[in-house]
């Protein structure tokens, strides 16, 4: 067993301040909002599913970053068998741009904004401080030295983050979307199954760069990386396209104006994570075509 060597850097240092905020102000924003009267909520089917998106939001990150911020204290990290600068980083980046969809989800849509309680409100600016918590620790690993910095903390790495982080968004939005859509359409199930089959594959990506199964792979791990983008650009331009169709269509039926906001949410999402596959697509075709010429 190691030896735990507890000193006074390890309290003051960036990362012991910005986790001990984001564990502080993610604990503030759920407990806030769980104690909300339901006068102060917004009564709706989506305000009740995107309070639910970001009570799980603000929980599952306030668990994660407390192992890591305990974990990392004690120096019990090297017994983990996990990418540890890799991990960090991930939680770091998809806390950020979660917390960022949950500070921007609440107030626009989850509050009552005919009757704004000063909990709501609250809450609202815990879930703000989350977010500049995350970004500020995403900030502080990205100055650390080269050799403790990981895959996640480059370009690309970030790019499968934002691959992950709008695939996410689509479990909420396509339950929500299906309660609301009469018939099942064909567009719904083409949806469905894009990102389904997205997310399928940003956590394999992400297990394999957590795990380090990069050099068990049967091919070169960069070209199932290659292969990996260039399905996730084919499935989100489908679903890009239909998100298109359905703005067209609700230009047309002013029955179905009450989805207008569930569309422009997944319209910008769909076209954020097509655009994240596409530069990743991009970086992977030039990385096999530098080891070819080597």
């Amino acid at each position: 067993m190691p030896v735990i060597v507890l000193e006074a850097r390890d309290f003051t240092s960036p990362l012991f301040w910005v986790r001990t905020l984001e564990v502080l102000s993610s604990c503030t924003a759920f407990s806030l909002v769980a104690s909300l009267e339901q006068k102060s909520l917004n009564i709706s089917s989506d305000c009740d599913t995107f309070r639910i998106f970001c009570m799980f939001t603000w929980c599952f990150f306030f668990v994660v970053t407390l192992l890591i911020h305990i974990i990392n204290i004690i120096q019990f990290h090297s017994l983990i068998p996990i990418s540890w600068k890799n991990l960090t980083m991930t939680v770091a980046l998809l806390g950020m741009l979660m917390s960022l969809s949950s500070s921007t989800v609440f107030p626009w849509i989850v509050m009552d904004h005919t009757a704004v309680s000063a909990r709501a409100l609250a809450a609202a600016v815990a879930s703000g401080l989350t977010f500049l918590a995350y970004a500020s620790e995403s900030c502080v690993l990205r100055t650390q030295a080269h050799e403790q910095r990981g895959y996640i903390s480059s370009l690309p790495g970030f790019l499968k983050i934002i691959q992950l982080w709008g695939g996410l968004h689509m479990i909420p939005l396509m339950v929500l979307i299906s309660k609301l859509d009469d018939g099942g359409h064909w567009q719904l199930w083409a949806s469905c199954f894009s990102y389904g089959i997205c997310v399928f594959i940003s956590l394999v990506t992400l297990a394999v760069i957590l795990g380090d199964f990069a050099g068990r792979c049967l091919l070169p791990f960069d070209r199932f990386l290659a292969a990996f983008s260039l399905i996730g650009v084919l499935l989100y331009m489908l679903a890009t396209v239909i998100c298109l169709t359905k703005i067209l269509q609700l230009s047309e039926a002013e029955s179905k104006v009450k989805n207008a906001n569930l569309v422009i949410i997944e319209t910008v999402v769909s076209s954020i994570t097509l655009l994240a596959y596409t530069v990743d697509l991009a970086f992977s075709i030039k990385l096999l075509c530098d080891r070819s010429h080597m």
